[in-house]
């Protein structure tokens, strides 16, 4: 009866976890499946960050104790603390063994663990939680120790017993494929919207990005500003100077580019293609947007390498008209782009800021380019 009970929570853990699409969502299926397989009333999921030298709890679950939160901030803890998970274990697997669960009680280690004088500090948290006993299982990724699953009960239940320690390293199992399996999704889900030579947002994850942005505007009127920028002198860096130092070129861009867009909370840097980028904000006042522009305009043409950049900026702040569509925003963006190159001015040109004639406007609302624009106004939809 009991070997059934835990075969359906092995299948039920692995089916959330592969139903998993985020890494909280993984996290938290890991928890809640390991708390009820083993009748616990809390569990943890914690991650090993060795660069920091801490344990960081991502979720738990079940009877919190006060101040426990679901998805903690800020609840690490000094490994030093818990020296098991890097040293007692890792030697115990590391010369051919398997790593296993343990249990620990508020009267100390359970019987059969008492080399562990590391066991203070978790009798410590049990006592002061109003938890009874605890089973830690560490949870390996690629051979290596990733963290740790943490499952408990209160004082009145009955106390983890060796056949449940046994469990519990079952499920780190379950739980170490089902984050496998997340990660690579992830690694994925990056690869799609990120673009590979700067690590900027793709053109992709920008029009997700600006769809919602304009739904946002048109539900909660949110202010949205795009700023669209074309690199100068990039054919002629790769003509003269070699498409490595062109690459590079692109390269300090993208990393200046990130830089003025984190004056800005929330705001999406993104490369459109070729020498084409952009700044994405909801939320700033307009002239906020454009004072960022500036900045990236005067440092780009510090830069050394290339004619800095041609900068143009829309917003829905701005008196630009009603914007309905992305492809609006996009295309006033753009028409102030290419009227910045075409002046070849060395600060933003701005939408809407020159009265009712404003020539961006007029560019941008066209039914077809004017004859002789260097290219196509882009547009991903009818308006």
């Amino acid at each position: 009866m009991v070997e059934d009970k835990r075969l359906r929570a092995v299948v039920s853990l692995a089916q959330a976890m592969a139903a998993a699409r985020t890494p909280r969502e993984s996290w938290k299926a890991a928890a809640s499946g390991a708390c009820r397989g083993l009748d616990g009333s809390f569990a943890a999921l914690s991650v090993w960050e060795r660069e920091l030298g801490r344990l960081r709890v991502l979720v738990n679950v079940g009877e919190r104790a006060e101040g426990e939160e679901e998805y903690p901030e800020a609840e690490v803890y000094p490994v030093h603390q818990f020296p098991e998970i890097t040293e007692f274990l890792h030697e115990r697997w590391v010369g051919g063994g398997e790593p296993s669960a343990w249990v620990e009680t508020v009267r100390g280690p359970a019987e059969g663990e008492a080399e562990a004088e590391y066991c203070h500090q978790r009798v410590a948290a049990l006592r002061r939680r109003g938890r009874g006993c605890c089973v830690v299982a560490p949870v390996v990724l690629r051979g290596r120790a990733w963290g740790e699953l943490y499952v408990a009960r209160p004082q009145r239940e009955a106390v983890f017993d060796q056949a449940d320690a046994d469990f519990a390293t079952v499920l780190a199992a379950v739980v170490a494929a089902g984050i496998a399996q997340t990660e690579r999704l992830e690694e994925a889900r990056r690869l799609a919207y990120t673009d590979a030579l700067t690590g900027l947002a793709n053109r992709r994850a920008v029009d997700g990005r600006l769809d919602e942005a304009i739904e946002e505007h048109r539900t909660h009127g949110s202010v949205v500003s795009l700023v669209v920028c074309d690199l100068n002198g990039l054919k002629k860096v790769n003509d003269t100077q070699g498409h490595a130092v062109g690459d590079r070129l692109l390269e300090r861009f993208g990393s200046l580019l990130s830089l003025c867009g984190a004056m800005l909370p929330g705001t999406l840097a993104g490369r459109l293609g070729g020498d084409e980028f952009c700044l994405l904000a909801v939320g700033p006042a307009t002239d906020e947007v454009v004072r960022v522009a500036d900045e990236l305009c005067r440092r780009a043409a510090e830069l050394g390498v290339g004619e800095g950049v041609a900068c143009g900026v829309a917003s829905t702040g701005d008196p630009v008209g009603a914007v309905r569509s992305p492809r609006r925003l996009f295309r006033l963006a753009d028409a102030a782009q290419y009227r910045a190159k075409a002046a070849r001015a060395d600060k933003p040109v701005v939408a809407g800021r020159e009265g009712p004639d404003d020539e961006v406007i007029r560019l941008a609302d066209a039914p077809a380019p004017p004859e002789g624009e260097r290219r196509r106004i882009r547009g991903r939809r009818p308006a």
